[in-house]
């Protein structure tokens, strides 16, 4: 099996201004999130940008960057864009890792590039357990739901699967309940075949772009992570946070 990291990075964000590039002990985010996709199986990791600042910080690392058009509104446009660059084959497998996740275990990435090769999906994806109650109810925990068949089903910011027994004791059952995990393995061909679908109403909804994929009768193959990823970099309190963590003796 062979596979390629993407990992789109633009500079612009809401919430943590300039992120990443935002300094973890003397090295900007992104090249910590490059080097743990390195230490996976890939044949290659890129780093897609249309942000020269970024270039720049990459410029002797040793990283390979691609830069891409500015007119992209999402990570899996400038995907695209990436996949067309390199001239990737429609069987290769391409594994989106987002640029504020530092601490992604590399054995993730391995993982879902496994899962769909084994697989007939177009896509596959991971989650994992959730581990209290709270997580349930926070809409900015992604829940998803899976079949017999390893398949998704379902993915929401609402509590789902509903306990409704549980629920009405206070003591909802939470072991059929998992936090998707954002990273994604595609087969290069669907990602351009993915732009071309019409938006759903469920994304436009749920404001989650794996919807388009279920809506449109296409399967993702799901399965538990291997292990349990940290937390990523969303706010300047989780960033300090994984400053504490990577820390030097920690």
């Amino acid at each position: 099996m062979s596979f390629v990291v993407v990992i789109p990075a633009r500079f612009s964000s809401t919430r943590l201004p300039g992120k990443p590039l935002a300094d973890i002990h003397g090295k900007p985010m992104i090249l910590w999130v490059a080097e743990q996709a390195q230490k996976s199986a890939a044949l290659r990791v890129v780093v897609a940008t249309d942000d020269t600042r970024i270039r720049d910080a990459l410029a002797d690392t040793g990283v390979e960057v691609c830069m891409t058009g500015s007119h992209h509104e999402s990570g899996t446009e400038r995907l695209a864009e990436v996949v067309e660059r390199l001239a990737l084959a429609a069987d290769e497998i391409v594994v989106n890792v987002q640029g504020d996740e530092p601490l992604l275990p590399p054995a993730l990435v391995d993982q879902v590039a496994s899962l769909l090769a084994n697989s007939a999906a177009p896509m596959a994806t991971l989650a994992t357990p959730l581990e209290h109650v709270e997580q349930l109810h926070d809409p900015n925990v992604v829940k998803v739901v899976g079949n017999a068949h390893g398949q998704a089903l379902y993915f929401s910011r609402s509590g789902v699967p509903f306990d409704r027994d549980g629920m009405a004791a206070g003591t909802p059952d939470l072991s059929h309940c998992r936090r998707h995990i954002g990273i994604y393995a595609y087969r290069a061909g669907f990602i351009q075949h993915y732009l071309e679908l019409p938006v759903s109403p469920l994304e436009q909804l749920e404001k989650l772009e794996q919807l388009r994929v279920l809506w449109h009768g296409e399967t993702i193959a799901l399965a538990d992570a291997c292990e349990v990823p940290l937390p990523g970099v969303d706010t300047p309190a989780d960033l300090e946070a994984v400053r504490q963590r990577l820390a030097p003796g920690q």
